[in-house]
């Protein structure tokens, strides 16, 4: 393999010269690596074709495992959720958390706002504030004008812009100032449909500027959707009595609740472990965001922005104790969509959503949300109670065993062994070594 140098006009190569060209530069076993690409192709051309065209310089595709977690009651209807994720134990912990809540009422939701938002950003150096503020509300109608065409559609649905406003950010960089619009985009993503639109917003408003003191124009810096949302937010929540919450976790109920509460309280107040609760809760929110075809690093950002937004970085779950009753809540901003992007193409995504029964935009906020709030309601019960450690380790147990290259007869042997102790990638090792009777020299180079 030699070493690579920079090539020009690769993307206009076929798909088969990509490939030849990365074996060829990358490769240490070429006929290997080709094996591996082309055995992750779909074995249907038009299915293959669609995943080629989704991204530039497609070469093979690269799978996530597609679980299931059924039995989440949420504002009264059962769902069986999609989960596309390869960490170990998430769909276990997502589950079981629906089984607990199954009995006790499920979760309950709340859509506290659909409005996304996107801005103009433009620096003016004309240094007198009110001209540009009534040339702004003078000719505020014209802004909506220039859009007409775009949001033709959007508004027989029932959406489009809903406001446009000034606002001066001078204070932060000299003589820059934001449009900032406001809009409902229904079902749909919205994100090109926003972008589009405030492009034309920021074309009409430099003119409208010109028009009016042509001797300080207006300079367009970028016109660009915001991922964070927070005024696109839900709310997931499950409570019941302090006696129905702790079910078989080897302490009282009264403990349990008190120290649930604290652990949320202690993700409230210190960022170091408010980062890896969040993480945890993006775990079930990832998840379903991926395989319903939305955009996981829109929502991941928006999400961390929100956990920050009184000044330090906290949790995003929130619980207390009223009386006799525990409460348990999420709220978070969720700007996703069932329509538009990959939603109608990828067949899995199709299939998610049917999954779902084809939920309309606010649907899936709820549902996203309760898979955040599932997920960290299960990593919070097993720290508090056995340990983070011993469920975690035995749904990575058959990671552990597959690096080793166990057949099958091994593996069932050995997770029956570690039915009722804990494991950990050392124990695995020497007991894999003990059932195939072998050295533990002879296995050293495997890898964790």
């Amino acid at each position: 393999m030699r070493k690579p140098a920079p090539i020009s006009g690769f993307s206009k190569l076929s798909k088969e010269a990509k490939i030849e060209w990365i074996l060829q530069n990358h490769a240490s076993e070429p006929e290997s690596a080709l094996n591996m690409l082309t055995g992750y192709w779909h074995s249907q051309t038009e299915v293959q074709r669609l995943h080629d065209e989704f991204i530039e310089n497609t070469v093979s595709n690269f799978y996530l495992p597609f679980g299931v977690a059924p039995n989440f009651l949420i504002d009264g209807k059962i769902f069986t959720l999609p989960l596309a994720i390869e960490e170990s134990s998430v769909v276990a912990a997502a589950a079981k958390a629906a089984n607990f809540w199954l009995e006790r009422g499920g979760f309950n939701t709340e859509i506290i706002g659909m409005t996304k938002i996107g801005h103009v950003h433009f620096i003016w150096q004309g240094k007198e504030f009110d001209f540009l503020q009534n040339a702004f509300v003078n000719h505020k109608q014209r802004l909506f004008d220039a859009t007409e065409e775009i949001t033709r559609n959007m508004r027989q649905r029932g959406g489009g812009i809903l406001d446009i406003s000034l606002i001066d950010k001078s204070d932060l960089e000299e003589d820059y100032f934001q449009l900032q619009v406001k809009f409902d985009t229904r079902d749909s993503m919205g994100a090109n449909f926003i972008n589009s639109c405030l492009e034309s917003i920021a074309k009409e408003w430099a003119q409208i500027v010109g028009e009016l003191r042509a001797e300080h124009p207006v300079q367009i810096v970028m016109s660009i959707l915001s991922n964070y949302t927070p005024e696109c937010r839900v709310k997931a929540e499950v409570s019941c009595k302090i006696s129905d919450i702790n079910e078989g976790s080897g302490i009282g109920n009264q403990e349990f609740a008190e120290k649930f509460v604290r652990a949320i309280r202690i993700a409230k107040a210190e960022p170091y472990r408010a980062v890896t609760h969040n993480k945890g809760i993006m775990n079930g929110i990832d998840a379903i965001i991926i395989a319903t075809g939305n955009d996981f690093r829109a929502t991941e950002a928006s999400a961390h922005a929100y956990a920050a937004k009184d000044g330090s970085y906290s949790s995003l779950t929130h619980a207390e104790i009223n009386g006799d009753e525990f409460k348990f809540w999420i709220d978070l901003p969720l700007s996703i969509g069932t329509v538009g992007g990959i939603t109608s193409l990828h067949p899995m995504v199709k299939f998610a959503h049917e999954l779902l029964g084809y939920p309309s935009a606010s649907d899936l906020m709820r549902i996203v949300a309760v898979a955040g709030l599932a997920q960290n309601f299960s990593a919070v019960r097993s720290l508090i109670t056995s340990g983070i450690q011993k469920g975690h380790m035995k749904m990575h147990l058959l990671n552990i065993l597959n690096q080793l290259e166990a057949t099958d007869e091994e593996k069932k042997e050995i997770v029956e062994y570690f039915k009722d102790k804990v494991v950990s990638f050392s124990a695995a090792v020497e007991i894999f070594s003990k059932v195939r009777g072998v050295s533990l020299g002879a296995i050293s180079s495997a890898k964790h």
